[in-house]
C-alpha cells in the first residue's frame, strides 16, 4: 500500500524535490505522471483545484506544491 500519491510532470523541478524528499524519508508513493495521462490530470484538478505540479495526497490531504512543511506534519516527521 502506497503512504501517498504525488502527481507530476517530467519537466518540473519541484517534482523532483518531492520524490526525493519523500524517498529520503523512506515514504511509499505512487507517481502519477500527468502530461500523457488526461484522466489522471482531470483527477488531480479535481482533488486539488490547481493546475499545477506537484500535487501530492496523503488520505484526504492534499498538499499543492513541494511545501516541506506540510509534508512533515502529513507523515508526523518531526522539524
Amino acid at each position: 500500500m502506497m503512504d501517498a500519491i504525488v502527481y507530476t510532470t517530467p519537466s518540473c523541478p519541484w517534482c523532483v524535490k518531492a520524490r526525493d524528499f519523500l524517498k529520503d524519508h523512506n515514504i511509499k508513493f505512487k507517481e502519477v505522471d500527468i502530461s500523457d495521462d488526461l484522466a489522471a490530470a482531470n483527477e488531480m484538478m479535481k482533488k486539488s483545484s490547481q493546475m499545477g505540479v506537484p500535487v501530492i495526497t496523503v488520505g484526504d490531504k492534499v498538499i499543492v506544491g513541494f511545501d516541506e512543511g506540510e509534508i512533515k506534519k502529513a507523515f508526523g516527521i518531526k522539524q
